[in-house]
């Protein structure tokens, strides 16, 4: 019974590191995509995001079960209920993964904004944000995690310098409006991510520690 039981927590594991896989994938595929003007890896973004979805639907299952049939305790109770949480953080990157996508294809069927460097700097972020988390998932290292904490004021210090930029570009460049404001949804769509990826790193700190921070990321960037 105890080996079972311990199989299937690797399992579950292994679920949400495919998962964590995939979403990684996509958000570095959409960006991308946003960047060099690519409509068929934009395509390939859309076309991935229900294997995410279904991938989800599995660690629920899985989860739930083990939940229902083993009644753990302690760590593995933490576990289990960090896994639910991971996935629907995972999931959610999946779908700004697709949001940016869907924001390049609409821009690539338009003339050309100038160069961003910050939406650029903001997309390597969220990016390194999604693959410290999931190291520090692996690992089961919190401390690897609070760095991801850490690292969510830079993604919300360049997400708002986006903006600024785009306003300030919109109004002396009126024919450009539409095209700016889906560079301002992209840019919203990354920072959304980089903090979901804080989330990811909140519940690790959970499993791992067993203490609760979530919501309170803040109070660990300033320990």
């Amino acid at each position: 019974m105890e080996t079972r039981f311990h199989s299937d927590l690797e399992q579950l594991k292994m679920t949400i590191l495919q998962m964590a896989t995939l979403a990684e994938k996509a958000l570095e595929k959409s960006i991308k995509a946003f960047v060099e003007r690519d409509d068929d890896l934009a395509q390939e973004v859309l076309n991935g995001d229900r294997e995410i979805n279904l991938l989800e639907v599995e660690v629920d299952r899985h989860s739930l079960r083990l939940l229902a049939l083993d009644q753990p305790m302690a760590r593995d109770l933490r576990f289990i209920i960090g896994t639910l949480r991971i996935a629907i953080e995972l999931e959610r990157i999946g779908d700004q993964a697709v949001n940016i996508a869907q924001r390049a294809r609409v821009l690539n069927s338009r003339p050309p904004l100038p160069r961003n460097l910050a939406i650029e700097e903001l997309g390597d972020t969220a990016l390194d944000m999604l693959r410290t988390v999931i190291s520090s998932f692996v690992n089961q290292n919190a401390d690897i995690a609070t760095e991801v904490c850490k690292m969510d004021d830079i993604a919300d210090g360049l997400n708002y310098r986006i903006l600024k930029d785009a306003l300030a570009f919109m109004s002396n460049e009126a024919p450009a409006v539409l095209r700016s404001v889906e560079t301002i949804i992209a840019a919203r769509c990354l920072e959304r991510a980089a903090d979901q990826a804080t989330n990811i790193a909140e519940s690790v700190i959970f499993i791992v520690k067993g203490v609760n921070v979530k919501h309170h990321c803040q109070s660990i960037k300033e320990s």
